[in-house]
């Protein structure tokens, strides 16, 4: 990695420059653009001698999954710390549904929610409009409770059925092992114990291999198994296999959780309801993603189970979960629900990741390295076209050992989308 080769001082700071790169001065609003080593950090010779600190801050950007090898390689605007993976201008990146904007229809429903006042904490008629609407996916016999964020959701529903000396049997691709800052454990109290599953999908045998301590006071006793619908590698579960996971589990008195971020893709790509992944698969406790999948913001957590769901209310409250003005959640859910909006949005998605792969499995020097089953293309790329690829589209690289790249495509993305991407790596080629 290169830094700045030359050096002059300013009255207000240091000023660095080399030949590709202008970093402005620290003290002053300017936009600074730097690249980001492995682990996040930036060396000291690169800040002004100011502020290294709240730099240095801003800067956690590395990510590492169970390979401890992923890499984001990141463009910092020094003005408000915002971080993006690659170019910032026009074209749409491909570094995750997060980045896709709000669906037309959630912003008009949450319009709808913003005429009058209402009942504050979920006493409102748009919140028991989605209770009703997931009644009518998931059935009647569930609790629902909506949060803001994916981590919460996974978190307090980890809590709802675990104590402090249990723990959590999932995959080392996982979001809570990965992806969540240690955020289960510390708040749970409990382990995670992770097992290395197949394109991020684990079976019933690599469950087994942690149960056989269950008794024994020194060790931490198992209590959740947790999987990821779609998996952080973009395959799926079908019913079957979730059903086989959930018999197991209940066999040997463990709660079987899901976390559904992307669930909706899951559905969308096995043509099924989502009560066939959930309800009639024995899932116990689900997270359900919104924010992936069109929303602006917010999650749900489903408790079939609903013993488990017992004081839920004061854990969502102490979790700081607990929405003042909960309609603009509910709204956006109702509309997600009712009129499919959710599977034409994840259907889509999933259209566009299957012509990204298509596509780009022509070009040769291009390598799709996964099963593309939901919105998710993994590839390997020349590791020289990488960082050119990343200056016009933003992209994460997976595995840098690897020069494993992860594509990710949204509700939003076009074909022409697609197609400009391809056609820039072809280019490249």
């Amino acid at each position: 990695m290169r830094f700045p080769s030359v050096e002059t001082e300013s009255a207000s700071g240091r000023w660095l420059k080399n030949d590709k790169n202008a970093y402005h001065c620290p003290t002053k609003r300017t936009k600074m653009s730097t690249p980001v080593c492995r682990g996040g950090k930036v060396p000291s010779s690169v800040l002004g001698p100011r502020n290294q600190k709240e730099d240095r801050r801003r800067m956690h950007l590395a990510k590492f999954p169970s390979s401890g090898r992923m890499i984001r390689t990141a463009t910092l605007n020094h003005r408000n710390g915002d971080c993006t993976m690659g170019n910032t201008g026009s074209n749409r990146g491909f570094a995750s549904d997060n980045y896709a904007g709000v669906h037309p229809e959630i912003l008009k429903a949450m319009a709808m929610a913003n005429t009058g006042h209402a009942k504050a904490y979920g006493d409102d008629p748009f919140t028991l409009q989605a209770e009703a609407a997931f009644n009518a996916h998931f059935g009647p016999d569930i609790q629902v409770y909506f949060v803001f964020l994916g981590t919460a959701a996974n978190v307090l529903a980890l809590a709802a059925a675990a104590r402090p000396f249990e723990a959590v049997i999932c995959a080392d691709t996982a979001h809570i092992h990965v992806d969540e800052c240690g955020a289960p454990e510390r708040f749970t109290g409990c382990k995670l114990l992770t097992v290395p599953g197949v394109d991020g999908k684990i079976s019933v045998p690599e469950i087994q291999r942690h149960l056989h301590a269950v008794g024994f006071e020194h060790h931490v006793q198992p209590r959740v198994v947790s999987i990821t619908q779609a998996t952080e590698l973009g395959t799926v579960y079908t019913p079957r296999e979730i059903r086989d996971i959930a018999d197991f589990a209940h066999e040997k008195g463990l709660t079987v959780h899901m976390d559904g971020a992307r669930l909706a893709n899951a559905a969308a790509r096995l043509n099924c309801e989502l009560r066939e992944l959930t309800t009639d698969a024995g899932v116990d406790i689900l997270s359900f993603g919104g924010t992936k999948n069109g929303m602006m913001y917010g999650e749900a957590l489903v408790f079939f189970n609903t013993d488990l769901a017992e004081d839920f209310q004061y854990v969502r409250k102490q979790g700081m979960q607990l929405a003042s003005k909960m309609r603009f959640i509910s709204a956006q859910f109702k509309a997600l629900l009712e009129g499919g909006l959710w599977r034409r949005n994840a259907a889509h998605a999933n259209a566009m990741a299957a012509m990204l792969a298509r596509l780009a499995s022509e070009i040769p020097g291009v390598n799709i390295t996964r099963p593309v089953e939901a919105n998710a293309v993994f590839a390997v790329l020349p590791p020289k076209a990488i960082p050119l690829l990343q200056s016009e589209f933003s992209f994460y690289v997976w595995n840098e050992e690897a020069h494993e790249v992860r594509w990710m495509t949204a509700f939003d993305t076009s074909p022409e989308d697609v197609k400009n991407f391809v056609e820039k790596i072809r280019l490249m080629f």
